[in-house]
């Protein structure tokens, strides 16, 4: 569906170098790496945020794009209004029960009158999330999704997430730093080191016998 050929850098340092990622419909991507890796350049580039310097190819027109940035933010509004953003009157009517049923479903039901800005960090990503929700994308990019989430939250998210992957079947990518995430998620894994693919393949594969010292040293420190 898409693929992406970019090189960033800011000043003299080269933090992406990537060529021939491809992303399909019908998969779940998991791309990992430490801190400064490039994964959320990666991310950020694919979802047309920033730019880098190469090109992106799509197979027929540019897909319907989702995406959630590392720092998830909320507006200073109810969290039902948070949830229909954007939408007319009419679309308002239609909206509001897909609104309390991701909210439910993320644990918010009961906050939905509160003002967003005073959640905390995982409870606005939470929503951020559930916000995102509300689109049919073809194309959706998760930066680090669930990293302020206790236990039972990422449960809940992850389940809401494959939720909408079996609906829809739309290409998902993850950052992520849990390989465990990865491992319950993704149908690939693609490992970044400083910028640059350092191993890539089936998450069954990649994660069960990994073939680089780092991405060895980087699955015994993440568990």
């Amino acid at each position: 569906m898409v693929e992406i050929s970019v090189t960033k850098k800011y000043g003299e340092r080269t933090v992406l170098d990537v060529s021939g990622l491809r992303f399909e419909r019908g998969r779940i991507y998991a791309v990992m790496g430490s801190n400064g890796s490039g994964k959320s350049t990666l991310a950020a580039i694919l979802a047309g945020v920033i730019k880098g310097n190469g090109e992106i190819i799509y197979d027929v027109k540019k897909p319907v794009t989702g995406y959630m940035p590392q720092k998830s933010f909320a507006f200073d509004m109810s969290l039902t209004a948070n949830m229909l953003l954007g939408r007319s009157l009419r679309e308002r009517k239609e909206a509001k029960n897909k609104a309390m049923r991701l909210l439910e479903e993320f644990g918010l039901g009961e906050m939905r009158r509160k003002n967003a800005k005073k959640l905390s960090g995982g409870e606005t990503e939470k929503l951020a999330l559930a916000r995102l929700m509300m689109d049919d994308c073809e194309l959706l990019i998760l930066d680090e999704p669930t990293a302020a989430m206790d236990v039972n939250a990422v449960e809940r998210a992850e389940k809401t997430i494959m939720d909408y992957f079996e609906r829809l079947r739309p290409a998902i990518v993850i950052v992520t730093h849990s390989p465990a995430q990865a491992r319950r998620l993704a149908d690939e894994v693609i490992f970044l080191d400083e910028g640059r693919v350092e191993e890539k393949g089936s998450a069954e594969e990649v994660l069960a016998t990994p073939r680089s010292d780092k991405l060895r040293k980087f699955l015994s420190v993440n568990g």
